[in-house]
């Protein structure tokens, strides 16, 4: 089969859920040339990732050889590695629907204990002996009506599975066992999709938990249960689903191979159509506006998606998809195809990978729904004669609910609590300073492994480049840049006395944007015009240089870290006109990486400047943050030993507010990094006293160790 372009007769819409110098100012327009900074390297970090994706593999034993480390790299980023324990799966029907030529048994069962799903599954009523079966993943389609429940309207969700129930009708009808499962957020119990999409949970990420594992999972264990059950011929299993139901098609496919056939529709792009450019005007720079958090694994290993697709090798695979689709566009998905029919010609394999195509929106239609059919006749039943049309039997949502009341009990609505466990570290009653430099060499290794591991490689080191120098009475400012990592320039403002005092101390701050303006307004009025480059280079000092006053001996430096200061990124990508918030950390992390990790590496870089410039090389350095940059500099002292102390203000308690870096919560917390810094002097400053008490875990590791090396004071409000 070739790709095929079909003229629609009939189409179902369905809305997807699926989210310098420096005397010279560095923009006249703010946020402009730094947010072209930011999209460069979006647009770099894409085609990197893409030209890895299948480097090397020229054969089928080059590919076969890497496959199980690629599933287990897979089911890591799902959240998903170590697999959970099967636990009994409990399950019930609630009732059953006679439909004359086949039944609906409405049920549930347990995918992990507390989380409950929810299906109706399709039999033929004559059924002989076993038969294939379908799992129907669904997408975002949920039905909700008002209902009146002990005299009171309340609005009560029948699940997606109602919406999508043509499916399961055909495939009964035409001898076929179906499970049509609702989603997490979209079914009958509801949960949560949007943890990153519109509810600031960036600790999902710091977890390493996204909702794409936990529906991966769900369908894992339906195919359990469809093998569990008598009709069923378990070595001929097949999915399909569309939009969220299609993602939902590929996570089950490429994870567990029990799926002998896929048709997975409207659910899956390649990164630069995701990050760097879609085709309708308000996704230009990319869809993943568009898309909700199942759509996504976290990208610990920076995958393409092409990657995804080859996972189901050699297995029959159809990708389908409209040709007008504005969140799942046509070169997005075409690329994709050219890639992987390559990995299943390695296999011999050409004919069980094909792409049809039709023309239409973002719509289930009667092609696509044609072209499922006849594929999985094709290769579940050897049948390649034109599938029956489609019937016109449909239930009402009350016929298909599942529970007439909610369980009690049910963690689904709180499940990313529960999903992924973080890393409990324990204390013994006393520990040495060896076990300790054990566990902080440990530590650092799982760091790099894990949250640290897709920073740059670059054997070089960063220099210095001084860019400007001023002085305001007896104060003296310089400015330096340095490379970060290639198309990344950041700067660091050097205050010292004018009086040539050398330098005793190294006292750098690595600074938010609250931070920058901070440090601008403590600055002499005449240098902050000149930082802003509101002055000409030789205007003549008009301050005194008293805004700041320093120790003898003491040199005051700011870091800004990318996105920050004079060179700041904005958070706001617009869609359809208005901006959207969070879109930025959304990218960062579909690249493997997130902000706040990329701001360690800079303050990393920044420091190893410092240490390779002969001006400050030797002093010893004293390194400060204030709220979550106080964990930025927490990290990069932890990795640079040469880091001589600490002073943080305001210190997050744990990576659930802050800073944000894949997956770290499975390694360790907040607390079992700062106690990692034994034993180097740590200044703790907090506003608020009660802060002190959620670092419980520090004050016992400190009594293990024999050493209080933490100093706390505070504040106040």
């Amino acid at each position: 089969m070739t790709i095929s372009v079909i003229k629609p007769l009939a189409a179902i819409f369905l809305t997807a859920i699926s989210c310098l110098s420096f005397s010279q100012a560095w923009d006249e327009t703010p946020g402009k040339k730094g947010d072209e900074v930011r999209d460069r390297f979006i647009a770099s970090q894409v085609k990197k990732i893409q030209d890895k994706s299948f480097a090397g593999i020229r054969t089928q034993e080059d590919w076969l050889k890497g496959k199980e480390e690629m599933r287990r790299q897979y089911l890591e980023m799902l959240g998903l590695w170590p697999l959970p324990v099967k636990t009994p799966l409990k399950p019930q029907i609630t009732g059953i629907v006679d439909a004359g030529d086949f039944l609906v048994e409405k049920v549930h069962f347990q995918s992990f204990p507390g989380l409950y799903v929810t299906g109706n599954l399709y039999r033929p009523k004559n059924q002989k002996g076993k038969i294939p079966a379908i799992l129907y993943v669904c997408g975002h389609g949920n039905v909700v009506q008002q209902e009146i429940v002990d005299g009171k309207k309340i609005q009560v969700s029948y699940g997606s599975k109602v919406h999508y129930q043509y499916h399961p009708v055909w495939f009964a009808q035409n001898g076929y066992v179906c499970l049509a499962l609702d989603t997490l957020q979209l079914g009958e119990i509801q949960g949560i999709h949007h943890g990153t999409y519109n509810r600031g949970m960036w600790w999902w990420q710091s977890l390493g938990y996204t909702p794409a594992g936990v529906e991966c999972w769900n369908a894992m264990r339906a195919l359990d249960y469809l093998q569990s059950r008598e009709e069923v011929d378990g070595s001929k299993l097949g999915v399909t689903g569309r939009s969220g139901g299609g993602a939902t098609s590929w996570w089950i496919a490429a994870a567990d191979e029990r799926i002998q056939c896929a048709a997975p529709v409207a659910g899956i792009a390649d990164l630069h159509a995701h990050l760097v450019k879609g085709v309708a005007p308000r996704f230009k720079k990319g869809v993943i506006t568009g898309h909700c958090d199942c759509m996504f694994f976290i990208n610990l290993y920076q995958w393409d998606f092409t990657q995804l697709i080859a996972l189901c090798s050699p297995r029959p695979v159809l990708l389908g998809n409209s040709d007008a689709d504005p969140i799942f566009p046509v070169p997005g998905y075409r690329r994709m195809a050219e890639e992987v029919k390559k990995i299943y010609a390695l296999q011999g394999a050409e004919g069980k990978f094909d792409l049809l195509e039709t023309k239409g929106d973002h719509v289930d239609t009667v092609e696509l729904r044609a072209g499922i059919n006849a594929w999985m006749n094709r290769w579940l039943k050897g049948d390649n004669t034109k599938p029956a049309g489609e019937m016109t039997k449909k239930f009402s949502p009350k016929e298909l609910q599942v529970f007439s009341s909610l369980p009690a009990g049910e963690i689904n609505s709180t499940l990313h609590d529960h999903f992924v466990q973080p890393a409990r570290w324990e204390i013994p009653g006393k520990i040495s300073d060896k076990e300790i430099a054990a566990m902080r060499q440990k530590t650092i290794a799982a760091l790099e492994r894990i949250p640290f591991r897709n920073w740059a490689v670059d054997s070089s080191k960063p220099r210095l480049a001084k860019t400007g120098e001023k002085t305001a009475g007896d104060l003296r400012l310089r400015t330096f840049e340095f490379t970060s990592e290639a198309g990344i320039s950041l700067e660091i403002f050097v205050l010292s006395s004018a009086l040539e005092e050398k330098a005793k101390t190294l006292s750098v701050e690595v600074v938010d944007e609250a931070g920058w303006n901070g440090f601008l307004q403590k600055t002499d009025p005449f240098l902050q015009k000149w930082i802003a480059g509101e002055s000409k280079s030789e205007e003549k000092a008009a301050g005194e240089g008293k805004n700041i006053s320093l120790a003898p001996g003491e040199v005051r430096l700011v870091i800004t870290p990318r996105g920050i200061g004079r060179r700041k990124w904005s958070d706001e990508f617009l869609l359809e006109g208005k901006p959207q918030s969070y879109q930025l950390k959304r990218r960062l992390a579909l690249l493997g990486h997130t902000l706040d990790s990329l701001r360690v590496w800079d303050t990393l870089q920044g420091i190893r400047a410092l240490k390779e410039d002969k001006a400050f090389s030797g002093t010893p350095i004293h390194l400060k943050g204030n709220g979550e940059m106080a964990g930025i500099a927490l990290y990069a002292a932890l990795l640079d030993g040469d880091v001589q102390s600490l002073e943080l203000h305001d210190l997050p308690s744990s990576h659930r507010q802050g800073p944000t870096f894949l997956g770290v919560l499975r390694q360790l917390d907040i607390p079992q990094a700062l106690g990692m810094i034994y034993p180097r002097p740590v200044k703790l400053t907090f506003s608020n006293s009660e802060d002190v008490t959620r670092f419980d875990w520090v004050w016992k590791f400190q009594k293990a160790a024999g050493k209080e090396f933490i100093q706390v004071t505070n504040r106040g409000k």
